[in-house]
């Protein structure tokens, strides 16, 4: 019996198919937003500092413009779809809650010490939970400060929300940066797990 219990969990479904298919449109919607974004940064900086044009998409101000415009379609309407997908299928409140501000220092605490472990791969620990949220946040926040800087006039509560169009660049500029740490982190726990990646691409 135990036999037949672990083959029934090695065979489960970890990711169902429709997750990994907006997972991987995900991803290179995110990776033309962000190097066409880049070029566009370039065009007009914030800071003191370009971002290397060989990281860069689009070649010059208006091909940058053109990917980022087409790419935003694909972020948005599969993240759009990724949320409700995820509430209509019981996916938010079965892997995110509860939340708890005590285990998220614990898990911490555990990380960085090595201790946390990643046996059970349907589970998410708080600090994962946490994460995953960060990453929806900045990528709504994303699309909200992008309407304002694609079409300010068109969306005037929303410019004054968020203090109007200048303010909104910064607000995108770190969103943008701080949808690149996780990344940048989701990719090193990747490198240390590498059974994520395969469930990722498997679905088990």
């Amino acid at each position: 019996m135990n036999l037949s219990h672990n083959a029934d969990a090695k065979s489960a479904v970890i990711h169902p198919l429709w997750l990994r298919l907006l997972h991987w449109i995900n991803a290179l919607a995110v990776l033309m937003m962000v190097t066409s974004g880049w070029r566009i940064y370039n065009a007009s900086p914030l800071f003191d500092f370009d971002f290397p044009d060989k990281l860069t998409l689009g070649g010059w101000l208006g091909g940058a413009l053109q990917w980022h415009f087409a790419a935003m379609w694909v972020f948005g309407g599969n993240g759009l779809l990724y949320l409700i997908m995820n509430l209509v299928t019981g996916r938010f409140q079965q892997k995110y809650w509860p939340l708890s501000l005590r285990a998220l220092m614990k898990d911490m605490l555990d990380a960085l010490r090595g201790r946390l472990l990643h046996t059970e791969l349907s589970h998410y620990n708080m600090v994962q939970r946490m994460a995953y949220l960060f990453a929806i946040f900045c990528g709504i926040v994303l699309v909200l400060s992008g309407l304002v800087l694609w079409k300010s006039v068109q969306f005037p509560l929303l410019r004054d929300l968020l203090g109007g169009y200048e303010t909104a660049r910064w607000v995108h500029f770190l969103a943008m940066s701080s949808l690149m740490g996780f990344l940048i982190l989701h990719i090193v726990m990747v490198g240390l797990v590498p059974k994520t990646l395969i469930a990722m691409i498997r679905g088990r």
